[in-house]
């Protein structure tokens, strides 16, 4: 809140000085952790070659030893060697059984000569250590005296058989790694420190370059005066940038008497855009799915198909009846752009309904009835109508990465009808949800946005009520009510 109250030279100052600050910040962090990762891949392959070392100088002891390489005969081969093992590769060395029991030990812990020797092996030592590919697992600690780490592996007989699990405890010295990370940073502290001043003094430089031409664009405004003359601005000796603002502006101020003029007439020309935008949304509706059912049906002709007639006829039916569709509403144009007037007969709704969701496909649109026939007063071609624009609106609207389904469900009752509209859609913003049926109004890049506003009015001129309930990111269900016996 701060921030936004400020003047564009404070913004543009305290923002580069900003951005200096995090990017000292983010190399401190990147470079602590880069030192880090040093040091702990630097002790994790040393403790490795420690580990080779050692079972390498194992494995000889066993290959010249006169005992049976056995378990139970570790603790004799390496009673007179372990202590001499732990000498040669500086570190302590612990021998467990396969069940974690110790066998024998150094007993001379790197460091740390007041710590006893573990007794036995968690279990779950054990079995990491059998489950793992390559046999082994470390510990990673943190103690007083630095970063430990432990590894556990099998030692093997002469039949690669493991015959017990051999421990080695290290203390990573990190000792080198914190001086040297300590000195590069206080080094790098010093540059920063003189990288911070420059950019203070060019920030400053700057933002008041910048806001320099601004400051007399703003001062020639405050006594340019809209009402009366039109005074243009003229700014020498300034960036490209204020040019071109300052052009724009002369051009705005050589257009807006003109503008004015053509406001009027703008204005009286938008009323018959909206009729006009009107009609051609309607007559353009049912085309598209008019086309795919013809070339769905020319596709699958079969002039031996029994049923060929049927189907043909089926097709020509609803052509017909969407080019009658068509027709009427050009005709209600000549009369303002009215919609043409509801010729009210008795009609079978659910026919109706199965008819409008013929030019649709089966796997993307159901319909479902509680009654096999309904017979209602209202007007057939604008039934149809709503119908056709809420389950188009319902595909239209459906993401891509989502099979669209819509379900069209009929219910009667004993005093009202009941049809409701169902998609898988992500459903409607709260923010929109009181502008659906206005017209004009859409959220696609393409249409009109006055599909909803004439099913609404339809479903009104019909003394019925249209609304919807909808659920983010699980769809949208349109409900559409009319009351039985209504005059």
């Amino acid at each position: 809140m701060w921030f936004s109250k400020n003047s564009l030279r404070s913004k543009i100052f305290l923002s580069m000085l900003l951005l200096t600050l995090i990017a000292s910040i983010m190399i401190l962090i990147v470079t602590v952790m880069q030192y880090r990762e040093e040091a702990e891949d630097y002790h994790k392959k040393r403790l490795l070659r420690k580990e080779k070392a050692v079972k390498s100088h194992i494995e000889n002891i066993l290959d010249n030893t006169t005992y049976e390489v056995k378990t139970d005969k570790l603790a004799y081969i390496f009673r007179d060697n372990i202590s001499e093992l732990s000498k040669i590769h500086k570190m302590p060395i612990n021998i467990y059984d396969l069940n974690g029991n110790l066998i024998i030990s150094s007993r001379k812990f790197f460091g740390d000569t007041k710590k006893d020797t573990i007794q036995k092996i968690n279990f779950d030592i054990v079995s990491k250590i059998d489950e793992s590919p390559d046999k082994r697992f470390v510990i990673m600690n943190d103690s007083k005296l630095g970063e430990s780490q432990s590894s556990y592996s099998y030692i093997y007989d002469r039949q690669f058989k493991p015959i017990a699990i051999l421990n080695l405890p290290y203390l990573a010295d990190t000792t080198f790694y914190k001086n040297e990370l300590r000195e590069f940073l206080g080094n790098l502290a010093k540059i920063y420190l003189v990288l911070f001043i420059l950019a203070t003094i060019l920030s400053y430089i700057l933002s008041r370059y910048i806001t320099k031409s601004l400051n007399s664009i703003n001062n020639m405004l405050r006594k340019t005066s809209f009402t009366g003359e039109k005074t243009k601005l003229n700014i020498d000796n300034t960036n490209q940038e204020i040019v071109q603002l300052v052009k724009s502006y002369n051009d705005m101020v050589d257009k807006l008497d003109e503008s004015a003029k053509q406001l009027a007439q703008t204005e009286r020309e938008q009323a018959w855009r909206d009729v006009a935008k009107q009609v051609a949304h309607e007559i353009k509706n049912p085309l598209t799915p008019m086309r795919l059912n013809i070339q769905s049906f020319q596709m699958m002709f079969d002039p031996d198909d029994p049923d060929i007639k049927t189907k043909f006829d089926e097709l020509a039916q609803v052509l017909i009846e969407q080019i009658d569709l068509m027709s009427n509403i050009a005709s209600g144009f000549s009369a303002f752009a009215q919609m043409p007037k509801a010729q009210m007969y008795e009609y079978d709704l659910v026919d109706v309904i199965k008819k409008s969701l013929y030019l649709f496909d089966d796997e993307k649109v159901s319909f479902h009835s509680n009654v096999e026939e309904l017979n209602f007063l209202f007007d057939k071609e604008q039934m149809m109508r709503v119908i056709t624009n809420l389950i188009e609106n319902a595909l239209q609207a459906m993401p891509a990465d989502r099979k669209p389904m819509v379900n069209v469900t009929l219910q009667d009752t004993t005093d009202k009808i009941f049809i409701f509209i169902k998609d898988n859609g992500t459903g409607i913003p709260d923010d929109i949800k009181d502008f659906v049926f206005e017209p004009k109004f859409t959220t696609k890049t393409t249409g009109m946005g006055l599909g909803l506003a004439i099913v609404k009015r339809i479903i009104e001129n019909h003394k019925g009520k249209i609304h919807f309930t909808t659920n983010p990111n699980k769809g949208t269900t349109f409900t559409i009510e009319f009351t039985k016996n209504q005059k």
